[in-house]
């Protein structure tokens, strides 16, 4: 059974966001740990969170994904930004210790300037200080685009972070269909190849989650514009062997489409039956 879900927004609460889930017909789901352009975080309420459990208990969902804000860098130029990206991780990762299991993915950085070498190094260093041994949240680097100073565009940059990362078995990946193939990789005619290479560079047992988006510039535009399912570069007949691709067929994959919550229903229902065999 495919595990899909889309992007939902947390203003009403994580149950609500559970059982709307539900009503599009999606088994895992992801959202903003606060304003994905600010820094301010909803109150949690405990008993909000433990409905959730319940209910991702009950209807057998996949792991959820929370989705750090885009401002965050852990590799800012300025030792005050990459603070800030810190300890904002640090409180997000100490609130998702109410629905615990989950997955936290996030945006690697830009190393604006400073150098690809530089930046996994601040990566790295700023996951070592936030990660604990207690954690029950799997916390997930993206796969990029690679525009202008991105860090994660290409598998062997992740690695590297990976491999200093002391506690490396609380991280995974999170693979983006529309940033891998704007990125360069050809996951259209050979997924195959894209996928052996993952595997030879990071390891597909570090592969947790899939963001499933069409794109709306070619292969190797290093653009990252998402599109709607079947409506991009990328084309329905590519996604549709993604979620086949016994690699992959069991992973949560969330859609991040340019749509309002009719559209993704559709979209997963779409994908529910192009999934079948």
């Amino acid at each position: 059974m495919l595990h899909i879900g889309c992007h939902l927004s947390s203003s009403k609460g994580f149950a609500a966001m559970g059982r709307q889930a539900l009503e599009l017909g999606a088994d895992t789901f992801q959202f903003f740990t606060r304003n994905p352009r600010g820094s301010k975080a909803k109150e949690l309420d405990p008993a909000d969170a433990a409905a959730l459990v319940e209910l991702l208990a009950e209807h057998r969902f996949a792991p959820i994904i929370a989705h750090a804000p885009y401002t965050l860098n852990l590799c800012g130029a300025e030792e005050k930004n990459r603070a800030f990206a810190r300890d904002t991780m640090s409180d997000d990762l100490r609130r998702l210790e109410f629905v615990p299991g989950q997955y936290y993915n996030f945006h690697p950085g830009s190393h604006v300037g400073q150098g690809m070498e530089a930046g996994i190094t601040q990566i790295a260093e700023g996951l070592n200080a936030i990660l604990t041994p207690e954690l029950h949240t799997t916390v997930l680097l993206e796969t990029m685009a690679g525009k202008g100073s991105e860090v994660g565009g290409r598998f062997e940059e992740l690695r590297a972070i990976l491999d200093r990362v002391e506690l490396s078995e609380k991280m995974g990946i999170c693979l983006d269909t529309c940033h891998v193939s704007d990125g360069g990789y050809d996951i259209i005619h050979d997924l195959d190849g894209v996928l052996t290479e993952f595997d030879r560079r990071i390891g597909l047992n570090r592969l947790k989650a899939i963001h499933l988006n069409d794109s709306k510039n070619p292969p190797g535009s290093r653009k990252d514009r998402h599109a709607c399912i079947g409506e991009g570069e990328i084309g329905l007949e590519a996604l549709t062997q993604i979620v086949r691709h016994p690699a992959l067929r069991d992973l949560p994959f969330c859609l991040e489409t340019p749509n309002e919550l009719p559209g993704y229903q559709r979209e997963i229902a779409l994908m529910r039956r192009q999934a079948e065999p």
